[in-house]
């Protein structure tokens, strides 16, 4: 798909790899749709960003917010051609540790919202016959790692959930694709669910390794050309394809 001129819905785009894909996608000529709960960072982000940008405070999270939110967006533009669900949050804990309260939360933001998201702009897409739904997975679920359980299992979930959904729509011109980032220089380990003190010790480690969100923007905006199944940013010393 061209993205210039396209139409482009990121969840999650107030700051990390949300707000860099919003850069990108400008930057490319097409126009942009910031979903985030922050109306502050979204409202500064969109005024810098140029006029034919929309800032939608919205919790994902929450099926009628996200149905306003895409009601918005096509009443605007009149279409909606990419949905990049990118909106997610971390949670590090041992198995007999992982708060089932803490989980059930994890499971909503980061895999039942981007499902919500989908169900909301496919109808638009399948009108049109074309269109691409991006899911912003993760590198961690390319291998095991102790304390990672609620987070690499609440991810691979989307990843199956975008696997069958791009045999489903294959037929109707929608393309669905995943991106697994590498750990990435972004407010990530410092808002995970729990496991704070873990977490910002594997960001202290990452330091010397960490890629900037620009590079996973980069790559979204090619599989928004490409139309591929699925990409990583994970070094191959890690267990995943990239060699940059």
């Amino acid at each position: 798909m061209q993205i210039k001129n396209s139409v482009v819905l990121i969840t999650g785009a107030s700051s990390g790899i949300g707000e860099a894909t919003a850069r990108a996608v400008v930057q490319a000529g097409g126009r942009a749709v910031l979903l985030a709960r922050r109306q502050d960072r979204l409202d500064d982000l969109a005024r810098e960003l140029g006029e034919d940008v929309l800032a939608l405070p919205c919790d994902v999270t929450n099926s009628a917010e996200a149905q306003k939110a895409v009601q918005i967006a096509q009443k605007k533009y009149g279409q909606i051609d990419v949905l990049i669900n990118n909106a997610g949050q971390g949670l590090y804990g041992a198995i007999e540790d992982i708060g089932i309260d803490d989980f059930r939360q994890l499971l909503n933001l980061n895999t039942i919202a981007p499902l919500i998201m989908m169900q909301a702009v496919i109808p638009l897409m399948r009108k049109q016959s074309a269109g691409c739904i991006i899911n912003v997975s993760s590198g961690a679920t390319l291998a095991t790692y102790p304390g990672s359980a609620a987070y690499t299992s609440s991810k691979s979930a989307l990843n199956m959930i975008s696997k069958v959904a791009r045999l489903e729509l294959a037929d109707a011109g929608i393309t669905v694709s995943l991106i697994h980032p590498f750990m990435t220089a972004t407010e990530f380990y410092g808002s995970v669910k729990s496991g704070l003190s873990a977490s910002k010790e594997q960001e202290a480690g990452a330091v010397s390794i960490a890629q900037p969100p620009s590079l996973s923007a980069q790559m979204i905006i090619n599989l928004i050309g490409t139309g591929d199944e699925e990409t990583d940013l994970v070094p191959k010393e890690y267990g995943g394809s990239f060699e940059g």
